[in-house]
Protein backbone atom coordinates (compact mmCIF):
# COMPACT_ATOMS: atom_id res chain seq x y z
CA UNK A 1 0.00 0.00 0.00
CA UNK A 2 1.36 3.30 -1.16
CA UNK A 3 -0.05 6.29 0.59
CA UNK A 4 0.91 9.78 -0.68
CA UNK A 5 1.39 12.74 1.45
CA UNK A 6 0.94 16.71 0.85
CA UNK A 7 1.84 19.42 2.65
CA UNK A 8 -0.93 21.93 3.52
CA UNK A 9 -0.72 25.62 4.19
CA UNK A 10 -1.12 24.92 7.76
CA UNK A 11 2.78 23.69 8.91
CA UNK A 12 1.35 21.92 11.96
CA UNK A 13 -1.02 19.77 9.53
CA UNK A 14 -0.05 17.07 6.61
CA UNK A 15 -2.44 15.69 4.48
CA UNK A 16 -2.54 11.87 3.78
CA UNK A 17 -3.85 9.92 0.94
CA UNK A 18 -3.90 6.12 1.24
CA UNK A 19 -5.24 6.04 -2.29
CA UNK A 20 -8.66 4.54 -0.72
CA UNK A 21 -12.25 5.88 0.15
CA UNK A 22 -11.67 6.77 4.27
CA UNK A 23 -15.17 8.46 4.32
CA UNK A 24 -18.06 7.54 2.09
CA UNK A 25 -19.93 11.07 3.12
CA UNK A 26 -19.30 14.23 5.12
CA UNK A 27 -16.46 14.95 7.05
CA UNK A 28 -15.01 13.69 10.93
CA UNK A 29 -12.71 16.31 12.77
CA UNK A 30 -11.18 14.84 15.64
CA UNK A 31 -9.82 17.40 18.66
CA UNK A 32 -9.30 14.70 21.41
CA UNK A 33 -8.52 11.53 21.79
CA UNK A 34 -11.35 10.61 24.15
CA UNK A 35 -13.63 11.05 20.83
CA UNK A 36 -11.60 10.02 18.36
CA UNK A 37 -11.35 6.32 20.23
CA UNK A 38 -14.71 5.89 21.32
CA UNK A 39 -16.11 6.66 17.68
CA UNK A 40 -13.03 6.00 14.98
CA UNK A 41 -10.46 3.04 14.93
CA UNK A 42 -8.32 5.25 12.54
CA UNK A 43 -8.54 7.63 14.52
CA UNK A 44 -7.67 6.44 17.76
CA UNK A 45 -5.10 4.60 16.52
CA UNK A 46 -3.21 8.09 15.26
CA UNK A 47 -4.10 9.63 18.43
CA UNK A 48 -1.78 6.89 19.86
CA UNK A 49 1.03 8.42 18.19
CA UNK A 50 3.07 10.85 20.28
CA UNK A 51 2.58 14.75 19.52
CA UNK A 52 -0.92 13.95 17.46
CA UNK A 53 -3.17 16.75 18.33
CA UNK A 54 -6.14 16.66 15.63
CA UNK A 55 -7.51 14.24 12.95
CA UNK A 56 -9.55 15.21 10.29
CA UNK A 57 -11.54 13.05 7.91
CA UNK A 58 -12.58 13.78 4.25
CA UNK A 59 -13.44 11.30 1.16
CA UNK A 60 -10.43 10.29 0.23
CA UNK A 61 -8.27 11.82 2.72
CA UNK A 62 -6.33 12.26 6.26
CA UNK A 63 -5.60 15.21 8.06
CA UNK A 64 -3.00 14.93 10.70
CA UNK A 65 -2.46 17.85 13.13
CA UNK A 66 0.98 17.61 15.36
CA UNK A 67 2.26 19.57 18.19
CA UNK A 68 6.23 19.64 18.10
CA UNK A 69 8.91 21.37 15.88
CA UNK A 70 8.97 18.91 12.55
CA UNK A 71 7.64 16.06 11.18
CA UNK A 72 10.60 14.53 10.70
CA UNK A 73 10.05 11.55 13.26
CA UNK A 74 6.54 11.86 13.58
CA UNK A 75 5.33 11.64 9.81
CA UNK A 76 6.63 7.54 9.69
CA UNK A 77 4.60 6.93 12.70
CA UNK A 78 1.40 8.69 11.15
CA UNK A 79 2.02 6.76 7.83
CA UNK A 80 2.60 3.53 10.12
CA UNK A 81 -0.37 3.59 11.57
CA UNK A 82 -2.72 4.65 8.45
CA UNK A 83 -1.36 1.57 6.79
CA UNK A 84 -1.71 -0.62 9.12
CA UNK A 85 -5.05 0.49 9.81
CA UNK A 86 -6.45 0.08 6.16
CA UNK A 87 -4.68 -3.16 6.26
CA UNK A 88 -6.01 -4.72 8.81
CA UNK A 89 -9.51 -4.12 7.11
CA UNK A 90 -11.22 -2.50 10.60
CA UNK A 91 -13.70 0.22 9.70
CA UNK A 92 -12.85 3.24 9.62
CA UNK A 93 -15.82 4.35 11.59
CA UNK A 94 -17.01 2.36 14.98
CA UNK A 95 -20.05 0.60 13.77
CA UNK A 96 -22.23 1.90 16.91
CA UNK A 97 -21.24 5.74 15.94
CA UNK A 98 -24.75 7.58 14.15
CA UNK A 99 -22.57 10.48 13.26
CA UNK A 100 -18.91 11.56 12.51
CA UNK A 101 -18.17 14.40 14.77
CA UNK A 102 -17.87 17.83 12.80
CA UNK A 103 -21.03 15.98 10.97
CA UNK A 104 -23.62 17.56 13.28
CA UNK A 105 -22.95 21.13 13.51
CA UNK A 106 -25.03 23.27 15.87
CA UNK A 107 -28.32 24.42 14.81
CA UNK A 108 -27.75 27.05 12.02
CA UNK A 109 -28.86 30.33 12.77
CA UNK A 110 -30.23 33.20 10.41
CA UNK A 111 -33.42 35.43 9.47
CA UNK A 112 -36.37 33.72 7.73
CA UNK A 113 -36.50 36.82 5.70
CA UNK A 114 -32.77 36.09 4.23
CA UNK A 115 -33.64 32.05 3.28
CA UNK A 116 -33.16 32.96 -0.40
CA UNK A 117 -29.78 34.68 0.71
CA UNK A 118 -28.54 32.00 2.69
CA UNK A 119 -29.04 29.35 -0.36
CA UNK A 120 -27.08 31.10 -2.66
CA UNK A 121 -24.71 31.41 0.08
CA UNK A 122 -24.00 28.09 0.51
CA UNK A 123 -24.19 27.06 -3.17
CA UNK A 124 -21.41 29.44 -3.52
CA UNK A 125 -19.62 27.69 -0.50
CA UNK A 126 -20.45 24.34 -1.86
CA UNK A 127 -19.46 24.68 -5.39
CA UNK A 128 -16.39 27.02 -5.03
CA UNK A 129 -14.73 26.87 -1.80
CA UNK A 130 -15.06 23.92 -0.08
CA UNK A 131 -13.65 21.72 -3.27
CA UNK A 132 -10.68 24.35 -3.08
CA UNK A 133 -10.80 23.83 0.90
CA UNK A 134 -10.46 20.23 0.61
CA UNK A 135 -7.34 20.14 -1.83
CA UNK A 136 -5.47 21.72 1.36
CA UNK A 137 -6.59 18.78 3.78
CA UNK A 138 -9.97 20.82 5.00
CA UNK A 139 -13.43 21.79 5.08
CA UNK A 140 -15.17 25.08 5.75
CA UNK A 141 -19.02 24.60 6.77
CA UNK A 142 -21.98 27.50 7.18
CA UNK A 143 -22.92 28.24 10.37
CA UNK A 144 -24.74 31.32 10.20
CA UNK A 145 -25.97 34.76 8.59
CA UNK A 146 -26.84 37.98 10.82
CA UNK A 147 -26.70 41.67 10.07
CA UNK A 148 -24.45 41.26 6.75
CA UNK A 149 -22.34 38.52 8.10
CA UNK A 150 -21.73 35.35 7.37
CA UNK A 151 -20.15 32.85 10.02
CA UNK A 152 -18.00 29.74 9.16
CA UNK A 153 -16.73 26.67 10.82
CA UNK A 154 -12.92 25.74 9.65
CA UNK A 155 -12.21 22.29 10.37
CA UNK A 156 -9.48 19.93 9.17
CA UNK A 157 -6.17 21.92 8.39
CA UNK A 158 -7.78 25.14 7.74
CA UNK A 159 -8.50 24.52 11.41
CA UNK A 160 -5.84 27.25 13.62
CA UNK A 161 -4.23 27.66 10.01
CA UNK A 162 -1.95 30.93 9.76
CA UNK A 163 -3.30 32.13 6.54
CA UNK A 164 -6.55 30.88 7.70
CA UNK A 165 -7.92 35.21 8.58
CA UNK A 166 -6.60 35.64 5.03
CA UNK A 167 -8.69 32.87 3.49
CA UNK A 168 -11.52 33.96 5.13
CA UNK A 169 -10.99 37.94 4.72
CA UNK A 170 -9.45 37.57 1.22
CA UNK A 171 -10.98 34.82 -0.64
CA UNK A 172 -14.24 34.25 0.78
CA UNK A 173 -15.05 37.71 1.58
CA UNK A 174 -14.62 38.81 -1.46
CA UNK A 175 -16.04 35.99 -3.48
CA UNK A 176 -19.16 36.26 -1.09
CA UNK A 177 -19.38 40.02 -1.24
CA UNK A 178 -19.45 39.69 -5.39
CA UNK A 179 -21.90 37.05 -5.58
CA UNK A 180 -24.00 38.55 -3.11
CA UNK A 181 -23.67 42.27 -2.49
CA UNK A 182 -25.37 42.14 1.49
CA UNK A 183 -22.18 40.10 2.46
CA UNK A 184 -20.37 42.58 4.53
CA UNK A 185 -18.31 40.50 6.32
CA UNK A 186 -17.09 36.84 7.18
CA UNK A 187 -16.18 35.64 10.68
CA UNK A 188 -14.65 32.07 11.99
CA UNK A 189 -16.80 30.49 14.72
CA UNK A 190 -15.64 27.77 16.79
Amino acid sequence: MFIQTESTPNPATLKFLPGKVVLEEGTADFRDADTARATSPLAGRLFDVPGVTGVFFGYDFVTVTKDGPDWQHLKPAVLGSIMEHFMSGAPVMAQTATGAPGDVEDEEFYEQGDEELVVTIKELLDTRVRPAVAQDGGDITFRGYQNGTVFLHMKGACAGCPSSTATLKHGIQNLLRHFVPEVQAVEQVA
